[in-house]
Formats: structure tokens, C-alpha cells, sequence
């Protein structure tokens, strides 16, 4: 089956620069074998990522999984700053596999 990231909004200031560089990271859970990454959107609060992935799995193991997209802000010279993340379970009762299913949901922050 296939994710796609479309947008976030209003996200949080991370860089001194008074903006921050998004990307989102897409995780199969509960493995975290399984993970992509969009492009990196340099000062953006508000980036269309418009990405799409394609997870190759069992219908059947759709019962046991969920996605977490975690949304970073890049940083060049240190480690990546986690702003928030998104979890979406119950993937076969939010899956329609003959169309496509949008969701908006809050990117909880995360813990310090």
C-alpha cells in the first residue's frame, strides 16, 4: 500500500533564522525496518511535500501495523531537532484499497 505526505502547517520555529527546514520521516511501525524520507524544505513553516510511498506488505499484516510520520527540523551542522509526530493506526479500518483516503491530523510535539 502507499502513503503519501501532502502538507504541514504552522509549524514551530527551530532555527535561529526565525523558520525551520522540514522533513518528515515515514515509519511502518511496529518494525522500524521499514522508514522514508522526504526532501528536506528549507525555511518552511508551511512545506508541501507532496510525496508518495510504497510499502510493500501483506494485506493480512496491515492488522498488526501503523505509520508514524515523524516530522525533524534539518540541522547542517548538529543532530536533527524532533518537532512532532503523527501516529496512525488501524490502517485495514482507515484503508480503502480502491481509492484514496486523506487525513489531517496534529502533529503531537515532542517529549523533552
Amino acid at each position: 500500500f502507499s502513503a503519501q505526505v501532502l502538507e504541514a502547517r504552522d509549524l514551530p520555529v527551530k532555527d535561529v533564522t526565525g523558520s525551520s527546514d522540514p522533513y518528515v520521516k515515514v515509519y511502518l511501525l511496529p518494525d522500524r525496518k521499514k522508514k522514508y524520507q522526504t526532501k528536506v524544505h528549507r525555511k518552511n513553516l508551511n512545506p508541501v511535500f507532496n510525496e508518495t510511498f510504497i510499502f510493500s506488505v501483506l494485506y493480512d499484516d496491515l492488522r498488526q501495523r501503523y505509520l508514524q510520520f515523524s516530522v525533524y527540523d534539518f540541522d547542517r551542522f548538529s543532530r536533527h531537532d524532533l518537532i512532532g509526530q503523527v501516529v496512525l493506526k488501524g490502517l485495514l479500518d482507515s484503508t480503502d484499497l480502491h481509492q484514496e483516503i486523506e487525513y489531517t491530523m496534529n502533529i503531537l510535539c515532542a517529549p523533552q
